[in-house]
């Protein structure tokens, strides 16, 4: 495709319609796929495509946004307090265990689950771990190599499509937010932000968290152990930039 050459009509159109229904971020070799053998464009026809939305929506209520590797149509930031009042359903509420375990995930990945245990202080309960992974913000990223070889958990694309984030690095620093509390508080500010983001799925996003989110996240935070962990566990959390005053602000939270 040549420098000023503009992108095929037909093409941007049915990458354009894909994008409304997806429902999801599509890649680039998703979009490709698309397309049979013998009209199929090339990869950098399509980003010459995605190149041209992107700029046609610049004034316009939707944007579309990059995730990773993929791309959606989602309404923007700014308009999302509007589009809340179109969606009856609650948004789904999950506890405050819930977010800290997110959010130490997402920070120290790959973590066990006894490494959560050592930041947060207490014991991680099963359900919080099902809810996450149900949710598929989290999965197993591989196998720690100790006795036991325990699981290591890391973020998904879904939680960056979830929390408006292109990638991980979007996260605010461990340097602005001191504490648990702050990073849990954000990442449901982020949440909430989210309920109305997807262009085409908004509605059923907010249908699918309904109250199953909430019951089995409160289910998770109620059965959690409430046993103290030594102190001597917490001290192998330390060691990085502001990771030492996490640990004493984990600690210091009532449960």
């Amino acid at each position: 495709m040549t420098e000023n050459r503009q992108p095929n009509r037909e093409v941007r159109n049915i990458i354009e319609a894909a994008l409304l229904v997806a429902g999801q971020p599509l890649t680039v070799e998703r979009m490709q796929q698309m397309f049979p053998d013998d009209s199929r464009p090339t990869r950098e026809e399509i980003r010459e495509v995605l190149k041209a939305l992107e700029a046609e929506y610049e004034e316009r209520g939707i944007e579309l946004k990059q995730v990773d590797r993929a791309w959606r149509l989602q309404t923007r930031d700014r308009y999302s307090s509007y589009l809340a009042r179109l969606v009856e359903e609650r948004p789904a509420r999950y506890s405050r265990a819930l977010l800290e375990t997110l959010a130490i995930i997402a920070y120290r990945q790959p973590v066990t689950r006894a490494d959560i245990e050592d930041i947060r202080g207490v014991g991680v309960s099963t359900e919080i771990i099902k809810t996450l992974t149900s949710r598929d913000w989290i999965r197993e990223v591989g196998r720690k190599e100790v006795p036991g070889r325990p699981a290591l958990y890391g973020t998904t694309r879904a939680f960056l499509e979830y929390f408006n984030l292109t990638r991980l690095e979007d996260l605010p620093p461990l340097s602005e937010l001191r504490d648990l509390t702050a990073i849990s508080a954000e990442l449901e500010q982020r949440m909430g932000e989210g309920e109305a983001m997807p262009a085409a799925a908004a509605s059923v996003e907010a249908a699918e968290s309904g109250d199953e989110g909430e019951d089995s996240a409160d289910g998770a935070v109620e059965s959690e152990s409430r046993e103290r962990r030594p102190e001597s566990e917490a001290a192998a959390a330390e060691g990085e930039a502001g990771e030492t005053e996490l640990v004493a602000q984990a600690r210091s939270m009532g449960e």
